[in-house]
């Protein structure tokens, strides 16, 4: 098949859109139980800290200040810790979407 400009727009935006669907069984799963992880582990951290009502202010910029410095060191991909970086950029998005589920469940 020739290479045009609309099959090149139409390749890149399926690797952009779909590019996960030609990960490995391992990445995905890991990437899965990572994001599930995250979620499962914060939400219980956030009820914790909801429940007791206390040290929210001390608590609230350091978990923005972790967050941040996780996206901030991401390692190059043929570095040896890219893999744990992906898992635990993976356990911050599972994170972020638990803090953002509670915040649609008190209705702030």
């Amino acid at each position: 098949m020739q290479k045009t400009n609309f099959s090149r727009i139409t390749s890149y935006l399926n690797n952009l859109f779909f590019g996960f669907l030609s990960d490995t069984w391992r990445s995905k799963s890991i990437a899965l139980i990572s994001v599930l992880t995250g979620y499962f582990l914060f939400a219980n951290f956030l009820t914790k800290f909801i429940s007791e009502g206390k040290n929210e202010l001390i608590m609230v910029p350091i978990i923005i200040v972790f967050i941040e410095i996780i996206i901030r060191i991401k390692p190059s991909s043929n570095s040896k810790f890219y893999n744990i970086w992906v898992v635990v950029d993976k356990l911050r998005i599972g994170a972020i979407y638990a803090v953002i589920l509670e915040a649609f469940k008190l209705g702030s």
